[in-house]
């Protein structure tokens, strides 16, 4: 949440307006006073790598009431603010929308009670809101991804791994109780991002007779050697009449039924709790800017929005429509229509579910054609996860799938060896490459082909994202978080840090946006000494506040003679007397670690639809007991565009490529530097003219039968 008050109000500083801090949420609304407080830039300075929101936020009875929202109105219209931003779950939003839709009528009390003249009433005539949802059980439909679902993600798949660990050693059977008393988001992606043997979400309860088919799947994975089972369950999970499944009643039958040693772990507030991950910070960020815009052009006709992202696009929505739709869910599990339910969570519910199932199931059908699966190039945390689901599905799909380690090279070596659906388990939450990857030179063979794109640098051509990068963007994010820590006794330093990224500055911007970045150098944002120049002025000047710290990053490749050296020593030199410099070159930890929630789902998905792709690709194209495809779409890219999975052929990807910078000739993320500028405090220009229209949440027509 911190990301995003930090960014609407810099951003609000940023357009002329003023910005104000409500402390302690609706409570301080009606209390005013001191609670109101205006907000100045340096106020939200050194906050982004804080959990929970530094404003506050507390439970408002009073706001419930009309009395209440009187007083709150009568707080505005005195400081004259008419634009409201509010952080919260739907709740929260919900009430914001009835606090707008009354506003004349509480104005109109305002003025018969002699508390406002009618002058103050007309300057104040009109209240616009917009939401931001901020919410770790991304239970609010219409939003992709709420503020604070991944860094919740993170804590859950922390304990994850370190509980596996200790149960590897001892045989056990672990059940998780992770948060989500009406939402399954939280259990169904760390289960899937863990490789469970079960999840329990309110959504889809487990059908009839599921107590002994659990106990069979366990029973099973034993005896395929696997020492440890893993269950998560939902807090809100239940069974098919409505009555609660809680980890004590699964640890009991399993207990009884099996004898396994079981222990739970109810993970409760820990969920809530520590750093924002990266992608939260610049989901806040991006959030912050857009819900600024969105008040600035509402009208009193404009319905009051959400802002959201759908795939990787921020997007506004009709607050109304996206609370109604979240109620229909509820609605449709209280009248049991569990698949409704699924699809009305959204499609990324949908196809995790999907996923999820499929991985699981092991009915096995017989089609007998040789996959193989090869790593290419530098290791990255996720192709492991990318590779086990591209196994197990390759095996359900009846291919005999195949293992080709290091590489090419091991390709012409003959390095290739049968991969079983044992052989993968574990493999999720492993970082690098277990099949190991080489590079090298190779001759063009006629078969159906899919590259995942795996790289930290996110530099494939095709796709807005690459397995691995979110892992390396969290690592640079974390060290930037220290170093600027390390600082935090001293006066006035300035930190030069070099990411990796190839040509490719997406590290070095995205690490920007989350570290709060003073600048972030890249070879595709062409820079000269005039802006080196301005930098450093930029710099003294901000010395001058209350801020006493300055962050710059280098793409190592950016230019080839203004190196991190050089920078170094201008800012070293120009700083003199006003500032010190401390340089970092993170070098290969940017590749290793164990993967984030993010890459682990992402290498995942992309690994089951490879394959899914593959087998069908092999159905076109075999022909009298052999296989021949040479055309263009049967060797292609799966990457994610905007807001799908798609697959792009090769050959249309060659126009889209600078071969000699190894980097695509156009990159979405550059569109996001101008928001990293502005909450450095640059006077630039925001091109708005890609901004967000309101769009519609699709209510799907569905049949009651």
């Amino acid at each position: 949440m911190n990301a995003a008050v930090r960014a609407t109000v810099r951003v609000g500083i940023y357009t002329g307006a003023k910005v104000y801090f409500v402390h302690e949420g609706y409570q301080g609304l009606v209390d005013g006073g001191d609670n109101i407080k205006l907000a100045t830039w340096e106020s939200v300075s050194m906050m982004l790598q804080l959990g929970g929101t530094v404003i506050g936020s507390a439970r408002c009875m009073d706001f419930r009431a009309r009395e209440g929202r009187m007083k709150a109105a009568l707080n505005l219209v005195k400081l004259g603010i008419t634009n409201l931003c509010v952080i919260g779950g739907d709740g929260s939003l919900t009430g914001a929308n009835q606090f707008r839709k009354e506003w004349a009528s509480l104005l109109v009390d305002l003025v018969k009670a002699g508390k406002i003249t009618d002058d103050e009433a007309r300057k104040s005539s009109h209240l616009n809101i917009v939401g931001m949802v901020g919410s770790i059980d991304n239970d609010f439909c219409g939003t992709d991804m709420t503020i604070g679902t991944d860094s919740a993600l993170h804590r859950i798949i922390e304990v994850v791994d370190a509980i596996t660990t200790t149960a590897q050693s001892h045989q056990r059977t672990f059940i998780l109780e992770v948060m989500g008393r009406h939402c399954g988001y939280l259990a169904l992606v760390t289960a899937l991002a863990c490789g469970a043997d079960w999840v329990f979400i309110p959504e889809m309860p487990p059908d009839e007779g599921w107590e002994g088919h659990l106990c069979r799947r366990l029973a099973d994975q034993r005896a395929r050697g696997s020492r440890l089972n893993v269950i998560i369950v939902a807090e809100g999970a239940m069974d098919r009449d409505g009555n609660p499944i809680s980890s004590e009643d699964i640890k009991k039958l399993v207990e009884k039924n099996l004898g396994f040693d079981t222990r739970t772990t109810v993970l409760g507030h820990v969920q809530r709790g520590g750093t924002p991950s990266a992608f939260d910070r610049i989901l806040g960020s991006r959030m912050g800017v857009e819900a600024v815009m969105a008040l600035l052009e509402a009208t009193p006709e404009t319905p009051a929005c959400v802002v959201s992202l759908s795939g990787n696009q921020a997007v506004r929505l009709p607050l109304m429509e996206c609370v109604q739709v979240t109620k229909d869910v509820t609605t449709a599990m209280a009248e049991k229509r569990w698949e409704d339910a699924i699809k009305l969570r959204g499609k990324s519910f949908e196809n995790n579910w999907n996923t999820y199932k499929m991985l699981k199931c092991v009915t096995i059908l017989f089609f007998n054609i040789n996959v193989a699966i090869v790593n290419i190039g530098a290791p990255c945390a996720g192709m492991n996860a990318a590779v086990r689901s591209a196994v197990r599905i390759g095996i359900i799909q009846g291919h005999n799938m195949l293992a080709v380690h290091d590489g090419f090279e091991g390709l012409a070596q003959g390095k290739i060896e049968p991969i079983t659906w044992t052989g993968v388990s574990g493999w999720t939450g492993k970082g690098g490459s277990e099949l190991g990857t080489k590079r090298d030179k190779y001759e063009e063979l006629c078969i159906p082909m899919v590259v995942i794109p795996a790289t930290v640098s996110n530099n494939v051509p095709g796709s807005d994202f690459s397995i691995g990068a979110d892992t390396a963007l969290n690592t640079i994010t974390s060290t930037c978080d220290r170093i600027k820590q390390s600082a935090a006794g001293t006066k006035r330093r300035v930190f030069i840090i070099e990411t990796a990224g190839g040509y490719c500055g997406y590290l070095a911007t995205m690490a920007g946006l989350a570290a709060g970045a003073d600048a972030a150098y890249i070879y595709e944002d062409k820079f000269g000494i005039r802006d080196l120049e301005m930098n450093v002025e930029h710099l003294v000047q901000k010395m001058k506040t209350d801020v006493k710290r300055g962050l710059i990053l280098r793409n190592e490749n950016c230019n080839a003679n203004y190196t991190t050296d050089f920078i170094f020593a201008l800012y070293s030199e120009e700083g003199k007397g006003i500032f010190d410099c401390r340089k970092n070159v993170l070098g290969h930890m940017q590749q290793g670690g164990t993967p984030t929630p993010f890459d682990r789902n992402f290498g995942t998905k992309m690994g089951s639809k490879a394959v899914l792709w593959i087998t069908e690709k092999l159905k076109e194209v075999y022909r009298h007991g052999r296989i021949f495809a040479n055309t263009p779409d049967s060797a292609c890219v799966l990457g994610m565009k905007k807001r799908a999975l798609t697959f792009q052929p090769l050959a249309e990807l060659k126009e889209q490529t600078d071969f000699v910078h190894r980097i695509p000739k156009t990159s979405w993320w550059l569109k996001l530097r101008p928001i990293m500028k502005i909450l450095a405090k640059y006077n630039i220009s925001l091109d708005t003219s890609e901004h967000a229209h309101m769009e519609h949440v699709i209510k799907k027509r569905v049949s009651m039968h």
